[in-house]
């Protein structure tokens, strides 16, 4: 069967990559993929594969086969703002510099193969493909006028599936992500993410003519300055394991040269890989917000909106990704047990499913860059699929596989947990 399915992916290779180079020339922000869902159905329908179900403004899924084991695949559909990228959109700027659309390539390639050499009609099994939207945690104010227009509960597209249901019933999920350049490097397995809350620091001042009254305004960018020293102090106490990051950015820093700042804003992300420090690193630096701006006689209002959780992937089915990898690379091309501290929405799942996310290669530039482009089409979307499709093929030919992932995962968190978190219950 590996042999058949591998064979059947190098026959529709230049159709898959010309099919993959459209998508990344198709960006689309999260919760408005639009176009990039009817290029997606519109292949389905050529394959005589129906879409099953319908959810998240632009999520759906399809499913072949029937019966145990359940194996769920998962493809992104979004993009991320990447103003000078040459496939940024003229809407909103978004460019498929994170490589999604790569992704739903290699996952359609490895299904249809899995599909064309008759797998689901020789063996009992069942794999779905969930394309999922809005993993990149960006244009939040649109995200939140759906969630006031009822439309959507959350802010990312995992998270509004979790909280839905629509994973249920499944076993084991294999994701993949486009990983930076490493050299030597073809894919990584078995890497740990780390979890992030999203803050808001809206510094309080008082306005005032800046050359001519200096002394009866309260100068807000001042108070955000004596913020930014503080974290800088915060830093030198941070724990090099948990890779405890801060970062963000000012997204409005006054309203003219000539007046005092009244008010500054700050956004950024909180990052670690140990959920409880975390959270006690959020609230420490609300309290470093808010005593930095009454030093100098303002305040600062504090925003925390819940981010992604930490991932821990599950070895015993990176296991088996891994040797299928082996099949085209040597063991020191391959990376394992990477400590990341980018983040996704992946985290949440693997808080309830057994989960990898693996990553590939086969791309120059940088992740996020706008220089990001597919630099081996061979790399990017055929090698991948054939992973993909081989370990699906071993998980249904020995459901014992399944069995002993299944029996050996615990969820970190109850579904009632999780969303008293996601509303900061």
């Amino acid at each position: 069967m590996k042999e058949l399915v591998q064979h059947c992916i190098d026959s529709h290779a230049d159709e898959m990559i010309q099919f993959g180079n459209e998508l990344f020339e198709t960006p689309e922000l999260g919760f408005k993929e639009k176009k990039t869902k009817e290029k997606i159905v519109h292949f389905l329908k050529q394959l005589q594969i129906s879409v099953e179900k319908e959810y998240a403004e632009t999520g759906f899924q399809i499913t072949l086969g029937h019966g145990k084991p359940h194996i769920g695949l998962i493809a992104e559909l979004d993009a991320i703002v990447t103003p000078h990228h040459r496939c940024a959109n003229n809407s909103d700027q978004a460019a498929h510099s994170c490589a999604h659309s790569t992704q739903v390539t290699i996952m359609l390639n490895a299904v249809r193969a899995l599909k064309e050499i008759g797998l689901f009609e020789k063996k009992q099994g069942t794999v779905t493909l969930f394309f999922t939207p809005a993993e990149e945690f960006v244009d939040l104010a649109y995200r939140r006028s759906l969630i006031q227009e009822g439309r959507i509960r959350y802010l990312s597209g995992k998270e509004n599936m979790l909280a839905d249901h629509h994973f249920d019933g499944i076993d084991c999920i294999i994701h993949l992500h486009a990983m930076g350049t490493t050299p030597g490097i073809r894919y990584n397995v078995n890497s740990q993410l780390a979890g992030f809350v999203y803050k808001i620091f809206r510094f309080q001042g008082k306005g005032a003519h800046a050359a001519v009254l200096p002394h009866e305004g309260i100068n807000a960018l001042n108070e955000f300055t004596l913020f930014q020293s503080a974290v800088a102090m915060l830093r030198e106490t941070f724990k090099e394991e948990e890779k405890t990051r801060i970062h963000g950015m000012i997204t409005h820093g006054g309203d003219s040269v000539n007046t005092i700042p009244q008010e500054v804003v700050y956004e950024g992300y909180v990052r670690s890989f140990d959920p409880h420090r975390l959270l006690e690193l959020s609230t420490q630096l609300t309290h470093t917000a808010r005593c930095c701006a009454q030093a100098l006689g303002g305040d600062c209002q504090v925003e925390n909106i819940p981010g992604y959780l930490p991932f821990q992937q599950n070895q015993a089915l990176s296991e088996i990704v891994y040797r299928n990898m082996l099949h085209f690379v040597n063991a020191d091309q391959i990376m394992t047990a990477e400590q990341s501290v980018a983040a996704g929405d992946i985290g949440d799942v693997g808080c309830f499913f057994p989960t990898i996310q693996f990553g590939y290669s086969g791309f120059s530039g940088t992740i996020h860059g706008s220089n990001l482009e597919i630099d081996d089409p061979q790399a990017v979307y055929i090698e991948p699929a054939k992973i993909v499709a081989m370990s699906v093929i071993d998980l249904i030919e020995d459901p014992s596989l399944v069995k002993q992932i299944c029996a050996s995962f615990q969820p970190t968190m109850s579904r009632e947990a999780y969303l008293n978190y996601l509303d900061q219950k």
